[in-house]
């Protein structure tokens, strides 16, 4: 094995360093976040939300495309993408959300987040699961419109 290049760094490094920058939340937490407005995002591929099941009500955003789904200035955006947007994003364990948060983050998202531990962590609290595919990101348009409206009224 070769020596690493100088000014690299590890995966952890790089983990510990994104997950500094977030104030994650637990299972909990991100139930009632969802229930006060936050867009919870699932960005695990289509096989493992199909193997292990998903959380009604989200919208999946695979990681492959999620910054250009959430950049505000993009011109592959999300109708709801903004600034001020509150996203808490999910994988399965917890490790590639971290990741994807912080990246979030640096796209000027300051309400960004990510579920600690995963869909795993929500399953094990015992909160509501399905086994049915949810809303794809070619799915959005009406989603949007529904969340706009869901705004409207609080």
């Amino acid at each position: 094995m070769t020596s690493a290049p100088e000014g690299s760094r590890g995966i952890d490094q790089i983990l510990a360093e994104a997950r500094s920058r977030l104030r994650r939340l637990g299972p909990h937490e991100t139930a009632v976040a969802h229930r006060n407005g936050a867009v919870l995002v699932d960005i695990r591929p289509r096989a493992q939300r199909a193997a292990e099941g998903e959380i009604p009500g989200v919208l999946v955003v695979e990681r492959n495309v999620l910054e250009w789904r959430f950049d505000p200035r993009g011109e592959a955006r999300l109708p709801i993408a903004a600034f001020d947007l509150r996203v808490v994003v999910f994988c399965q364990e917890g490790y590639t959300s971290s990741l994807a948060a912080a990246a979030l983050l640096d796209l000027g998202l300051s309400g960004a987040t990510d579920l600690a531990g995963g869909f795993a962590a929500w399953r094990a609290a015992g909160l509501p699961t399905a086994t049915t595919v949810s809303v794809t990101v070619d799915q959005t348009a009406d989603q949007a419109a529904e969340l706009r409206r869901s705004d409207a009224r609080t």
